[in-house]
């Protein structure tokens, strides 16, 4: 049988067979079991910023891959909390505090992951943090850490681990943008979204240059909408949520919802993933017609 093992005080759940991401994620969310794992061959690496999607990927990957290797440009007392709840996962589960706006500390992530698991099979770039400054009013420092933080920490992880999926000749890298990418819905996210316009751009010109070459190395972008986490109150002078509630139409995906679409990313490998499923449509729509649906959308 697959035991699904949980951290102390939590619930165990035994199953005759291995479950899918969906199944998996769903008895996370009803059972109260955080972290579980059943050993199998894939190998990952997360490169992770934001608080819940990532954690949460990692809890539902260890259900299928036997070793995954995360890291974090927070050391800090949260990082030290996530070690420990990565332990959970199993002890093929590692942790590494790295600064991912520095090539360096990446590569050093890559030959971390080398050495512990012999091989990399899935490397996602998850590193992001927002802002929440109208256009005009931003400064020069603003816009190099959205950058920094949002493009080239993606930028450096691609290069670190494009030759090695050379090498073998398959691979599957995934960078985590954001619908904000393609649509202004928040229009003092400013430049955080024009990052992740330039994260997409990038991801789609890696994957033509190697599609010729090398079909067995996959380039993937998520896209998630507004996920419930800590992310807005992290972001760069980050504002209490209006008093009004969310602009219509909003929609607010739980952590569990994004990871998931990242899990069945991995076993099914495409382009482009919206994590929300309603948001391809909602896209289309926006490139229709931009003006009428920016009148919309309002300030």
């Amino acid at each position: 049988r697959n035991i699904l093992a949980a951290i102390p005080g939590m619930k165990l759940v035994e199953m005759d067979r291995k479950p899918t991401a969906v199944e998996l994620l769903d008895l996370l969310a009803k059972r109260n079991v955080d972290y579980c794992f059943v050993r199998s061959p894939v190998k990952g690496v997360i490169i992770d910023r934001r608080v819940n999607i990532g954690q949460t990927v990692v809890s539902a990957m260890s259900v299928s891959s036997s070793s995954a290797l995360w890291t974090t440009s927070r050391p800090s007392s949260a990082a030290a909390s996530r070690f420990m709840a990565c332990k959970q996962c199993g002890e093929d589960t590692r942790f590494v505090a790295t600064d991912v706006t520095r090539r360096a500390d990446v590569e050093h992530l890559r030959d971390e992951a080398l050495r512990a698991f012999g091989q990399v099979d899935v490397w996602i770039n998850n590193a992001g943090r927002g802002i929440s400054r109208p256009v005009l009013d931003l400064t020069d420092d603003d816009f190099d850490q959205m950058m920094a933080v949002n493009v080239k920490s993606a930028l450096y992880g691609m290069q670190a681990i494009l030759p090695h999926f050379k090498e073998r000749g398959a691979g599957h890298l995934i960078n985590v943008s954001s619908a904000l990418g393609r649509i202004p819905f928040v229009s003092v996210r400013s430049v955080y979204s024009a990052a992740k316009a330039a994260l997409n751009s990038l991801t789609a010109n890696l994957r033509m240059e190697l599609r010729a070459a090398y079909p067995n190395i996959h380039v993937s972008v998520v896209m998630p909408p507004m996920v419930s986490s800590d992310f807005g109150r992290n972001a760069l002078y980050a504002t209490p949520p209006p008093a009004g509630g969310l602009r219509p139409g909003v929609v607010v995906q739980a952590p569990e919802q994004a990871a998931a679409a990242i899990v069945d990313l991995i076993d099914h490998p495409r382009a482009e993933v919206y994590t929300n499923p309603g948001q391809a449509e909602v896209v289309a729509r926006y490139y229709a017609d931009v003006a009428a649906f920016e009148a919309n959308l309002g300030g």
